[in-house]
């Protein structure tokens, strides 16, 4: 195989879109989605949004407990596939569905019983935790296919086989808005669940999804290649190790936005408002830097599995740099439209005010922490979770969280303050990751 410095640049970044564009789309596919699902429930009032949105979000931090097991299973698969070993990639994708049951069934033994309570640390209201109990309760049930798709997803993202994720969560999501839409509103005869029949749809979707993926890869690998494959228990360590800081840096990373909406929320109501429209539309805007760095998992570990760590750090830079650029592009008319775009969300002029200043330091900052976010990626590409969670949860609770607390609420500085810590926090993170990447700290694990 000829190096990769002796393919032209046009013809690296092909490869990278190539492998990326699929997952970019699969995750705004997502995105909109969860605002027809607000939809829905919406109108039902703003009790039982509200009851969603808790309970959803609730759902998204225990769910950040196994993400971790998807870029475990994507590294290990891809590093095989480029040292062409069949036999140890199938022994990976065992060892991930087995791996997946493993931590699954503590999880839901822990917070099916207990969903009511944890809501009502989130939320005072009872009537929002009335509503919002049984949706988490099906949603802590659909973490055993959630864990399963994850694992099929990073097998076939991992032997660049991205085309099948995009296909198979665009499925996953037509099916929930078709199953929610009866089970919620009562349709062909069926009693009206409300929130409770959002939750229990976006269960079975998940499930028709791990169908699916079950059904391709028996297609793909045949029906005995699983059961004839022993299961490799180094791999199983392998899979462990990389999984559970990833997996423990997502939660906290995922818990860090209750603690900065509860920071947020020492300031005022209008400063909520505002806070909540600008992270919502900030995790819209990374969402391609997210897809180009599953990308960078998959070529950085081919490219380590065939020996060539030359070959993955150019890589990583490249896909870093077609974020950068991606990023660019989305943030000039976020920039140019500013007011427009926050005043769909907010009508206050105060707010608008606000908003608008703050979407354009939004749009800079997240420029800013694409090279981040691919090179994150990449690391875990590697196989370096433990020192991206260092550096992840050092920068975001150690940094970020405290001196958004002492500048916005201790000294006074309000919302405007917070944000401007935020930046500060992105430019750290960014500048640590692009030296861990630079000199190779990766390739010290």
């Amino acid at each position: 195989m000829r190096s990769l410095l002796s393919f032209p640049a046009f013809q690296r970044q092909r490869e990278i879109l190539k492998l990326a564009l699929p997952l970019i789309g699969g995750m705004l596919s997502q995105s909109l989605i969860n605002l027809v699902d607000s939809a829905m429930v919406g109108a039902l009032g703003s009790t039982a949004l509200a009851a969603a949105g808790v309970a959803g979000y609730t759902a998204f931090v225990i769910t950040a407990l196994i993400l971790g097991i998807s870029s475990a299973v994507q590294s290990t698969t891809a590093y095989y596939y480029g040292a062409k070993c069949t036999v140890s990639q199938n022994k990976t994708l065992k060892a991930g569905l087995i791996l997946a049951i493993i931590l699954c069934g503590p999880l839901i033994l822990i917070f099916y019983p207990s969903t009511g309570l944890v809501l009502s640390y989130i939320n005072y209201d009872g009537a929002v935790v009335e509503l919002a109990e049984p949706y988490l309760d099906w949603r802590v049930i659909g973490l055993v296919a959630v864990a399963l798709n994850l694992v099929f997803r990073g097998y076939w993202n991992g032997r660049h086989h991205s085309k099948v994720y995009f296909q198979t969560i665009v499925l996953i999501h037509l099916s929930n808005i078709a199953i929610s839409y009866v089970l919620i509103y009562g349709k062909f005869g069926l009693p009206a669940m409300g929130v409770e029949g959002a939750g229990l749809g976006t269960c079975i979707s998940l499930f028709i999804g791990t169908i699916i993926w079950i059904i391709y890869t028996l297609q793909q690998l045949g029906l005995g290649v699983l059961r004839k494959s022993p299961l490799d228990r180094q791999i199983l360590r392998k899979l462990i190790n990389r999984t559970l800081p990833n997996s423990l840096q997502q939660t906290l990373f995922a818990s860090g936005y209750l603690v900065l909406f509860w920071i947020i929320g020492q300031i005022n109501p209008l400063s909520i408002a505002v806070g909540h429209v600008l992270v919502n539309l900030s995790l819209l805007m990374i969402l391609p830097a997210v897809g180009l760095g599953m990308a960078a998992t998959s070529l950085v570990g081919r490219s380590l599995g065939q020996a060539d760590e030359q070959a993955a750090q150019y890589w990583g830079f490249d896909v870093a740099k077609v974020a950068v650029l991606l990023l660019m592009i989305i943030a000039l008319p976020l920039n140019l439209f500013a007011q427009q775009i926050i005043g769909l969300f907010l009508i206050e002029p105060q707010a608008v005010a606000l908003g608008t200043e703050l979407l354009r330091l939004t749009a800079i900052m997240m420029v800013i922490d694409a090279s981040a976010i691919v090179l994150t990626q990449a690391m875990l590409g590697a196989g370096a979770s433990k020192t991206v969670m260092q550096v992840s949860v050092t920068l975001q609770w150690g940094v970020f969280l405290p001196l958004a607390f002492v500048f916005g609420i201790y000294l006074g500085f309000g919302l405007m303050a917070i944000w401007w810590v935020q930046l500060v926090y992105r430019c750290l993170n960014a500048a640590g990751f692009i030296w861990l990447w630079k000199v190779k700290a990766w390739s010290l694990r």
